[in-house]
């Protein structure tokens, strides 16, 4: 049975995917942020391993505890652990865009740096990462995100092309909205972050947090 650890399984994609490979026959390994998240997936039988991709402590014990678990057998990493940060380019403070760096391309980039050489060592395994439309078209008032998804693809393609001549493949998928706690998360990011008030682009702001909020 093929061992496969997909991040950022709470709902949307990663629990479809996760889902998905199990019922394929896959052992699949799944990631969750909060405790009510770890134990739902628990309760469906998943095996869990808590992961806060913007924590490098985290990042290195979730690599630990998935060697241990699987006897340091790998065939595929899905990264899709992410969130969006909304907001102007110009009312986002640096701390708020290395935030969104540190969730989404940093801890992605560490976790498959620590993998890699398991991989390497049983010659063979899968890298697959779950990009956006957004990771080679921008949308206004998404710039964080924006970056952080061409960052990941720039990332991925530079990774593919240095393991061409390995078993070891990298994919990258680009898809467009689904139904998710997504617009969820990243209203509450927007809210935390960005001074609506005092932005110049305060009504702009006011039709975004309808469409997010419907």
């Amino acid at each position: 049975m093929r061992n496969v650890l997909v991040t950022g399984c709470s709902s949307g994609i990663g629990y479809c995917v996760a889902k998905g490979l199990r019922e394929r026959g896959y052992k699949v390994f799944v990631t969750a942020r909060k405790s009510a998240d770890i134990q739902r997936l628990e309760a469906e039988g998943f095996k869990v391993i808590p992961l806060e991709l913007a924590d490098p402590k985290s990042v290195e014990a979730c690599a630990h505890e998935l060697m241990l678990r699987t006897n340091s057998e790998l065939y595929a990493i899905f990264h899709n652990g992410a969130y969006g940060q909304a907001g102007a380019v110009e009312d986002l403070s640096r701390d708020t865009l290395e935030k969104q760096f540190a969730a989404n391309v940093f801890g992605w980039h560490q976790l498959t740096n620590l993998l890699l050489p398991l991989m390497r060592h049983q010659g063979y395994g899968r890298i697959i990462y779950n990009s956006s439309l957004l990771g080679f078209v921008a949308l206004p008032f998404r710039g964080a995100y924006n970056a952080s998804k061409h960052a990941v693809e720039g990332l991925a393609d530079t990774l593919r092309l240095e393991l061409y001549d390995t078993a070891i493949k990298v994919c990258l998928i680009e898809p467009g909205p689904v139904e998710s706690r997504f617009r969820a998360n990243a209203l509450k990011s927007l809210l935390d972050h960005v001074d609506i008030e005092k932005s110049v682009h305060r009504d702009k702001y006011k039709g975004a947090i309808k469409r997010l909020e419907k």
